[in-house]
């Protein structure tokens, strides 16, 4: 299975020397997957959850087009299903919250949900904005920032061929917390065709096996650790994802995630919170506070593009 990652990263680095000899322009996805499949550059990366919700409606296509200009790296998507089979933008279950609509989104037809509007960060005021569907949101990322798709466990399949039609499939990472296992007996050889990034965190069951088997047979691009906190076992965990050469996904959202270090403690104290969680091992924000983020480490001269 390493073998067949090396081949990736080969493949990648092709497609960059053909373009260059070839007189085409290289774009800033090409420039980010180069930084993302070599940890050893000294690059964090910035991921903006759920686009720039603080200044436009979570999920929609101004929170991804504000998060292209503002520099962000990768942007987090939460996918849902509509009544018809659809892949659309939405968090919850429910399109209650973040739009002026009620109900299931599994109980909407896509032109259901395209009658609704989204609410703002904040859930105060409406907006002209409607539900993206995950194409939609692609086209607008395709050649301009790195996608991760999340809520989409139980329809990766779906999602690639999606990622097929719109010709990104090598910026988009998936990610799970089954072991390695369970998502080869659903999914067969995908893993093979897809970036795919595991979640770990204490109440993993059997931990150590659960790191060790995907190290040893699909070598992912990267782990997502959570961390509860500083008594955590999986610090031990990340020692041996960085010697084997596997970037490190940290969140700053919320407490429960980083052990207390998250994106409000780094308004005031940046050093101790997204300073400790590099010092941690992180190569990989996902953060609430993305512009706040890219300043800290900008500064740091932890960005190299």
């Amino acid at each position: 299975m390493i073998f067949n990652n090396t081949m990736k990263k080969l493949f990648i680095a092709l497609i960059f020397v053909f373009s260059f000899y070839n007189g085409f322009s290289q774009t800033r996805v090409d420039t980010l997957l180069q930084l993302l499949h070599d940890p050893s550059e000294d690059h964090v990366f910035v991921i903006a959850h759920r686009g720039d919700w603080r200044n436009a409606p979570e999920n929609s296509l101004q929170a991804i087009e504000r998060s292209i200009q503002m520099g962000v790296d990768m942007v987090e998507l939460d996918v849902g299903m509509t009544k018809d089979s659809v892949l659309i933008l939405m968090h919850d279950s429910t399109v209650d919250r973040t739009t002026n609509g009620k109900g299931k989104v599994s109980d909407h037809t896509l032109a259901e949900i395209k009658e609704l509007r989204l609410r703002d960060g904040l859930r105060v005021v409406l907006q002209n904005q409607q539900v993206p569907t995950l194409e939609e949101a692609l086209k607008v990322c395709r050649g301009r920032i790195l996608v991760n798709v999340d809520k989409a466990s139980n329809y990766m399949d779906r999602v690639q061929a999606v990622l097929k039609e719109t010709g990104c499939e090598s910026q988009v990472l998936f990610k799970g917390s089954r072991k390695l296992e369970t998502v080869q007996k659903q999914y067969g050889n995908l893993l093979e065709d897809i970036l795919y990034m595991p979640i770990v965190s204490e109440s993993t069951e059997d931990l150590d096996r659960f790191v060790n088997d995907f190290i040893a047979h699909h070598q992912p691009i990267a782990f997502e650790v959570l961390l509860r906190n500083d008594d955590s076992p999986i610090y031990a965990q990340i020692d041996k994802m960085k010697k084997a050469g596997i970037r490190v996904w940290i969140n700053s959202l919320w407490p429960r995630l980083n052990a207390g270090r998250d994106d409000e403690r780094a308004v005031y104290e940046p050093d101790e919170s997204w300073g400790w969680l590099i010092q941690q091992g992180a190569s990989m924000i996902q953060t609430d506070r993305p512009q706040e983020l890219i300043d800290y480490l900008t500064q740091k001269g932890l960005r190299k593009y």
